[in-house]
């Protein structure tokens, strides 16, 4: 029984992350966001109505059971679909951009390279600083959509700093090598040849010595 469970699990409630990874050009995983645990309270609450509504159908007629059956049936549907699609929604830092993968029958990726990025906005409302979580706004070359707003980050001071180092080494790297470029791009000097021997025709020459006439006897 474990074996077709795990198989639906990984079907349907893994992202695969790894797959979407240029594993031939040295692209590793450096974080991999989850939504924070509060994105989750709304289908709890949700289970919590429909097991109340099962309560209730204990306790009515038969001929009218089915109704709450039913309608405990619909928000537990509702619940688990949610809870999964919060569940796929993964935002990825690697080494060498930040890409968003989500939903559950259908994927959509959304991706920039890290140097494209020109700026990051960190949204924390009250309750997020309470309870440890933020809204991302990132400003970048492209305004890829998918990646402009990633809400219900955990810990995104920390994962701020993440990006904020790849930049700058990104940065630093794309200085150096702009650097090189340059350089190689620039054009040797021309030596100027010297030459030597008999003036050209053009120039003037030095007028000689006054030479000297003879007179008639």
């Amino acid at each position: 029984m474990s074996g077709p469970i795990r198989w639906l699990r990984r079907a349907i409630a893994d992202p695969k992350i790894v797959r979407h990874l240029l594993a031939d050009e040295g692209e590793v995983v450096v974080d991999e966001v989850r939504h924070h645990w509060v994105v989750y309270v709304v289908p709890m609450l949700e289970c919590v109505v429909a097991l109340a509504l099962l309560v209730v159908m204990l306790k009515v007629p038969v001929d009218a059971a089915w109704i709450p059956f039913a309608a405990a049936l619909v928000i537990l549907v509702h619940a688990g679909w949610r809870a999964l699609n919060e569940h796929m929604d993964r935002f990825v830092i690697t080494n060498m951009r930040v890409f968003r993968v989500s939903g559950v029958l259908t994927k959509k990726i959304a991706t920039t390279p890290i140097a494209r990025i020109l700026d990051i906005t960190v949204d924390k409302p009250f309750i997020g600083r309470i309870l440890g979580y933020g809204h991302f706004v990132f400003e970048s070359a492209a305004q890829e959509q998918g990646l402009r707003d990633i809400r219900y980050v955990g810990n995104p001071d920390q994962r701020d700093l993440t990006i904020q180092r790849l930049l700058q080494r990104s940065g630093l790297r794309a200085t150096a090598k702009q650097d090189d470029e340059e350089e190689e791009q620039q054009p040797a000097p021309t030596p100027v040849p010297v030459v030597r021997g008999r003036p050209r025709a053009n120039h003037p020459r030095r007028p000689g010595p006054p030479t000297a006439r003879r007179l008639p006897r």
